[in-house]
């Protein structure tokens, strides 16, 4: 029995842009020279194959930088998706031939979610077309990329509720509607002004600042800073942001 395999990073790259939670999707579409399968181009997360001397998050940062240009991307893994069905599909069948892949050999790939602002990306991606979508409006992904986005969330949301890692979503300097708004979008519910920003006010790393927004058309909000320095050094408070 034929054992070969390959591994796989898949990354659901989550970017806020002051308004709503993104995820970065890529096209998926075939050469001219496969063209004759009509193939309906489609879109998917962004991932690669692992190559024979990198680790598996060696391979994460490098997609990550070839997508985004950043290499100081908040990354973490996730679930490992390794389902011998995953990609039996007949569309996802004919991609990998177009590829020069066997279809016939079993692929299990490393999930990984990152987290960014999304003015902190320039997107690039050797020729194919990549674009921001709003999570809610994600259509049918090629491959297994619903279930794989929708596992990212799910670790995302347990993530959240314990350590600081909405932060890493907003700008350097933000606003407490933007602070409110990350967490609304991740966990797909609306919180309550008061108690959150009460919440907010005894987190000491969350720090006020003496400038307001420019250049918006309504009364410019306050603006405040996350520090991780204070964080560390209050760190034996327990960071609680359960929703």
């Amino acid at each position: 029995m034929e054992l070969s395999s390959y591994i796989s990073v898949d990354c659901v790259i989550f970017g806020y842009d002051g308004e709503k939670l993104n995820v970065l999707l890529v096209k998926r579409t075939l050469s001219e020279e496969s063209n004759h399968l009509n193939f309906e181009p489609d879109w998917t997360l962004t991932g690669n194959h692992v190559y024979q001397d990198e680790t598996i998050e060696t391979a994460a940062n490098r997609i990550l930088f070839e997508i985004t240009g950043l290499s100081d991307i908040f990354l973490e893994q996730f679930k490992t998706f390794a389902d011998p069905q995953r990609l039996l599909k007949p569309k996802d069948q004919n991609w990998l031939k177009s590829i020069g892949r066997n279809p016939a050999i079993r692929v299990a790939t490393i999930g990984f979610f990152a987290l960014v602002a999304t003015q902190k990306v320039a997107l690039k991606w050797m020729g194919r077309e990549v674009k921001w979508v709003p999570v809610k409006e994600v259509g049918t992904l090629g491959f297994d990329h619903n279930q794989i986005l929708e596992e990212a969330l799910i670790a995302i949301r347990q993530k959240m509720k314990h350590e600081p890692i909405g932060f890493e979503l907003l700008p350097s300097k933000f606003t407490l509607t933007q602070l409110q708004n990350v967490y609304e979008q991740i966990f797909d519910a609306e919180l309550d002004k008061r108690n959150f920003r009460r919440k907010v006010s005894r987190m000491k790393y969350v720090i006020p600042l003496n400038e307001k927004q420019k250049g918006v058309p309504h009364k410019p909000a306050r603006l405040y800073m996350f520090s991780r320095e204070v964080f560390d050094i209050t760190n034996q408070e327990l960071f609680d942001f359960i929703v």
